[in-house]
């Protein structure tokens, strides 16, 4: 099989890529900073279904093409939904990402993310899924569902906390603010920094030496750090879908995707 990431059947928002034991997972909206649609959201969850079940991988690998590691929903089509009061292009999203994140935690296999530019909303909650994460100097994060008037979802209420716990968490979801690799490193958020240059190299490093390790010991590992505590990441992934739809159809958001579009402050009402 080619080294090289190829466009998965029927999916070229996602290119797959398997070498030695290592799977490779792109997310391919370079134009959109791989925004999350539908597409890309059950191409993911059927990809992630599918190598959780192949005992030929050791180590999942997920990152993004171009300047961008996921910017989070696509706001442009959450936009034209929530003009008309729909939820269709929000929920079945919303949906997959659930089971993303599930997969992620729960599957036997490692997962690193590497995080190569911006991971935001949803798409900084779906590199907060995996086991490790190592990023480029140029990477930044945030949870900026605040700034249009969402709720977190893809497991950032689950999530993040664990990382930084509750006071830093809600500060990030509060304010919704955007920070760079260096302070998400010393809050605990990512592993390690590297130069953009070494991140292929580097993360290629880290995946070989893991899936060279001991299989049994590393996937039981694994479980005992993530996959037990399935049962209430699936209760608040549950819980953040029925805050994101209140939320989605609320004046605040209608008001703040129209902001953001308009490249303007929103004006808030608490409706």
């Amino acid at each position: 099989m080619s080294h090289t990431p190829q466009a998965a059947p029927s999916t070229p928002v996602l290119l797959e890529g398997k070498h030695d034991g290592v799977v490779t997972l792109v997310m391919n909206r370079p134009d959109r900073m791989n925004a999350l649609n539908n597409e890309l959201g059950v191409a993911m969850d059927e990809a992630l279904g599918r190598i959780a079940a192949d005992p030929e991988v050791c180590v999942v690998v997920i990152t993004g093409a171009g300047r961008a590691f996921c910017a989070g929903g696509d706001l442009a089509l959450l936009g034209k939904g929530r003009e008309t009061g729909a939820t269709k292009e929000l929920e079945p999203l919303l949906r997959a990402g659930m089971q993303i994140v599930l997969k992620m935690r729960t599957m036997p296999q490692p997962v690193i993310a590497a995080v190569n530019g911006a991971a935001a909303g949803a798409g900084m909650n779906v590199a907060l899924a995996a086991d490790i994460r190592i990023a480029s100097e140029e990477a930044t994060f945030g949870q900026n569902f605040a700034k249009v008037g969402l709720f977190p979802d893809f497991g950032g209420t689950y999530l993040l906390p664990q990382l930084v716990g509750p006071a830093k968490a809600a500060e990030l979801f509060y304010t919704g603010d955007m920070i760079d690799a260096k302070t998400a490193r010393a809050i605990g958020i990512v592993n390690h920094v590297v130069p953009a240059a070494q991140l292929e190299s580097e993360v290629k490093t880290l995946a070989q030496k893991i899936a060279q390790g001991p299989y049994l010991a590393i996937r039981a590992v694994k479980k005992e750090l993530f996959a037990r505590g399935e049962k209430d990441l699936a209760r608040a992934l549950d819980n953040e879908v029925q805050e994101q739809l209140r939320c989605y159809l609320s004046e605040d958001c209608r008001e703040g995707i129209r902001a953001f579009f308009e490249r303007r402050p929103p004006k808030f009402q608490g409706k």
